[in-house]
């Protein structure tokens, strides 16, 4: 199946926010962050929204070009990579009140690892009604080719069993051990070398 694939520009950012909360709504560490279907129905895009901002500016948004599924990379410089008030502003500019958008990213960035130069596969949504076509495969396969022929490595954090197992059938391997979520969901590390 060919799947057609562009970048996205700031005119598609509405769209990415969209797709990006329709697909996690149900996500184990989304349903963590933001706990009651209310709360996360109300809240939840807030959070996707800010991360399409950081993409946008800083890293790369490939969308389908039907708008069904979208993967969020951002190039990462080898280096130790300082704690710095990103979890609090996001924290600030999605949920004041709830500390957990706080603590997931002061969690993700106290495991990725800083000592090479890799392309972070953030996030990749696909609108519900199109998961296990093959969309999410096409958009990760595109980057991961560049990623061989440039000898570059990429890393992500798996929210799911279930993505753990795609991403480890697209050559990505656990690096350490998984991050339990304070009396919440695993989120498994991953590391894949280029080919």
């Amino acid at each position: 199946m060919g799947v057609a694939i562009r970048a996205a520009s700031e005119a598609d950012r509405d769209l990415v926010v969209r797709l990006l909360d329709e697909a996690f709504q149900d996500d184990p560490v989304s349903r963590w962050v933001f706990p009651g279907t209310e709360y996360r129905r109300a809240t939840h895009h807030r959070l996707m929204a800010a991360f399409t901002d950081i993409v946008l500016a800083e890293g790369r948004i490939d969308l389908t070009e039907d708008g069904s599924a979208c993967a969020l990379w951002l190039p990462t410089p080898a280096g130790e990579h300082d704690p710095d008030d990103g979890p609090v502003q996001l924290r600030n500019a999605v949920d004041p009140d709830n500390e957990r958008v706080e603590l997931i990213g002061r969690l993700t960035a106290g495991i990725h690892p800083g000592d090479r130069a890799h392309e972070y596969l953030w996030m990749i949504g696909v609108a519900p009604g199109r998961q296990g076509e093959g969309l999410g495969s096409a958009l990760i396969g595109a980057v991961l080719d560049r990623c061989d022929s440039d000898g570059v490595p990429a890393y992500l954090e798996a929210s799911s069993d279930r993505s753990r197992k795609l991403y480890e059938r697209l050559g990505f391997e656990l690096l350490g051990s998984p991050l339990t979520l304070p009396d919440g969901p695993q989120m498994f590390p991953m590391w894949r070398e280029p080919r």
